[in-house]
Formats: structure tokens, sequence, C-alpha cells
């Protein structure tokens, strides 16, 4: 299971921002590992500019994009959900053919992901996954169970998501307790936030002062309630203006849905015109960390709040069902889809100020750990029940 060069060549798809900050310090310490040689396979939202310009972001990172797959149809419905997947999967089983690589990377639970796992398996290639056995809401819970068992060796953020793995029938022996790559980025940096870090990044509305309070709100669509975003994302919108804190927020990722949340947010800029919210596309690992590190809440319902979040002990407002389930620190709030609600979880986050720091989702070296579980196990490309 090695090349001609006497490494094993490690195939890493990034698929969307989200997904390149949970794997870039692993598909740094592949590429510095000298047993492993590092393949990139760059796809899906990652090429597409409104979802952040990720394919900038990984080359001022240094690294170079090997292969790309343009595989999403637009719409953000259910039904181009499906196809982007059908098509990424016809794509990459041509790359991986071309490429021959003797470990595929694939991370978490994204559509994008069920096509890396699928190509891969069908393939014979074994499959490596991080962040397999955790439990959330939305289709991404389906999806992360099902390239569990796809998959030939396990790289879990939690020791519970260990377990879950071997509860579900994964034989314990490749099961490895690493860590969650995005932890590594948080742990290793300076997390002071700069000067000119809001105009950077340019996006849209009034300018932020960093040296004043502000909060961050990134909220996605929910793929099992689709058609709703509309009004979910209106519900936020309420009990942010009600605050009146300035805001960072940021636009939500690719998923069925995502017109409806872009729409809303259109809308009410339009309409409103706020004076206290900015708008913007993206941000780099690092940047995205500074920023959710001196925000005064983070809120909306992706992941970062509940791993980095944790880390950071960034006080952290999740709304609805999308993380729902998900294991999190002292740091989070839940709440429904309710203004009244939110804005009264914001405040008391507010009042409360910085939690206490939690390592549930690792200590910042999960990189280096899945780098040498790549380059030494025994992976095994038969499948098998373990009860």
């Amino acid at each position: 299971m090695k090349t001609a060069t006497n490494k094993r060549k490690v195939c890493v798809v990034v698929n969307s921002r989200a997904n390149y900050g949970r794997i870039k310090t692993v598909m740094a310490a592949v590429r510095e590992h000298p047993e492993l040689e590092l393949r990139i396979i760059l796809g899906a939202s990652a090429l597409l500019y409104r979802f952040g310009n990720v394919r900038q972001i990984i080359e001022d990172d240094g690294f170079t994009p090997d292969a790309t797959v343009y595989s999403i149809v637009e719409g953000e419905t259910p039904t181009t959900m499906a196809k982007s997947t059908g098509m990424a999967i016809m794509e990459l089983a041509t790359l991986f053919e071309n490429m021959e690589p003797d470990i595929v990377l694939t991370v978490a639970d994204r559509f994008e992901t069920m096509a890396t796992a699928v190509a891969a398996s069908y393939m014979n290639i074994r499959l490596a996954h991080t962040q397999g056995g955790e439990v959330t809401g939305s289709i991404d819970e389906s999806v992360r169970h099902a390239v569990t068992k796809l998959s030939h060796i396990h790289f879990p953020a939690t020791k519970k998501s260990a377990e879950n793995l071997v509860r579900m029938g994964e034989q314990a022996d490749t099961v490895f307790w690493t860590g969650c790559p995005a932890i590594d980025v948080v742990a290793q940096l300076d997390l002071s936030l700069p000067n000119d870090i809001f105009e950077r990044y340019k996006g849209v509305g009034p300018s932020i002062d960093p040296n004043k309070p502000y909060i961050t709100v990134l909220q996605h669509p929910v793929t099992t309630e689709y058609g709703e975003g509309f009004v979910q994302i209106n519900k936020t919108l309420k009990a942010v203006e009600a605050i009146r804190m300035q805001t960072v927020w940021l636009w939500p990722n690719v998923d069925a849905g995502s017109d409806d949340v872009s729409k809303g947010l259109r809308v009410y800029r339009e309409q409103n015109n706020p004076d206290y919210i900015h708008f913007y596309r993206n941000f780099s690992v690092e940047d995205y960390a500074r920023l959710i590190a001196n925000s005064k809440c983070l809120l909306g319902n992706s992941s970062s709040a509940l791993r980095e979040g944790s880390f950071l002990g960034v006080p952290a407002v999740s709304i609805g069902t999308r993380q729902l389930g998900r294991e999190h620190g002292d740091n989070v709030i839940w709440t429904a889809y309710d203004s009244g609600e939110i804005e009264a979880a914001v405040r008391k986050q507010i009042d409360h100020g910085v939690f206490e720091r939690s390592e549930l989702f690792g200590d910042g070296n999960a990189g280096t750990r899945i780098a040498e579980h790549l380059a030494t196990a025994d992976i095994r490309i038969q499948k098998r029940l373990a009860y």
C-alpha cells in the first residue's frame, strides 16, 4: 500500500470552507510526514466564489490543489443536493483512478463527504474518516453514520464518539480517538484581533470597530426543515435587532434551503439598512478563530460554537435542531426559533462573559496524531461487523 517512493499516498478532498478548517492541520501534518505523500482535490462549494473563495485561502496557506471537481448543481434544494452528490461520485471516481491514492481522507458529514466515501469504497481504496460517531440533527446525522459504515479507519473527535463507533459495529482497532483538527488551529494561534481584520474581508454593511463589543452570527439552513429557512432566519434577525450590538454576520453554506436563508438576509438588509450588521462571505481559518475568540457571543447553528467555542470558552447560543444532540461544553445555551428566547439567551451569555475552557473536542494535536496513524496503521479493506 505504498507508492514507488515508498510513501503512502493520501488524498484529501476539500469541499467547503468549514471542511477545510477541520482538515487543514492534518493536510500540513501529512505533507510533512516522511512516510506520506499529500494529494489534494478541491471541489463543490470550495470552488464557488459566493461561498468564500476557499481556493484562494488554501493557496495562500501554501497548498496547491492537484485536481478540481465542479459538481454543485445550483438551486440549493434537496433535489440539487442529491444530483450534486451523484455528479461528485462520477467525477471523483475518475480522479481517484488517475491519482491512484493509497488512502482517501474525508471529513465529517456533508453531502459531498458522502460522494467521496461512495467513490473511494467502491474502488477498493482505503477510506479514512474524521469526526464520526457524533450525534446531531439535520441530514448530517444520517450522512455521518453512512460514511462511517463505508470507512476503514476512523478518527473521532471525542471519547464518547469513539465509543459510539464501536457500538455501531466498527472494529475497535480501527478507531483512534485523536481529537478534532479544528482545535489545533485555535490551540496554536495568537488570538489577538488585528485592527484591520474587518476591513481586509470587505463584505457589505457599516464598518465594525474591533475595539468595541460585537457578536458573531452564523446560521445555516437545516435540510430536514427545508422550506422553513426564511422564517427561521427572520427570528434571529429580530433578536439581533433588539440587541443592536455590532454584529458580524457570515453567509450560510450551500445546503438545501440556503437560498431561503440568503433571501431573508437580503430582504432585511434592503428594507432596514441596519447600521450595526456587517455581512461577510468568509474568513481564513485563523482569522475566523480570532473572530469568535473575541466575540461577546457566537450565535446561530454552526458546530464551531460547540467545537472551537468550547475550547475557547466563548459564550454561544445554538438555535434550533441542527446541532441538537452534539456534545458541548458549558458555554452553550440552546433555544428554539423564537426571537424573544434567542434575545434573552444572547443577553444572558453577554452578561456571563468568558467560560472555562474545555478540551472536550481535543487538545490541539489531532493533526499529527492522524498523520501518524495514516502512516503506520494496518488498514484492512475488508470490513466486518464487530459486536
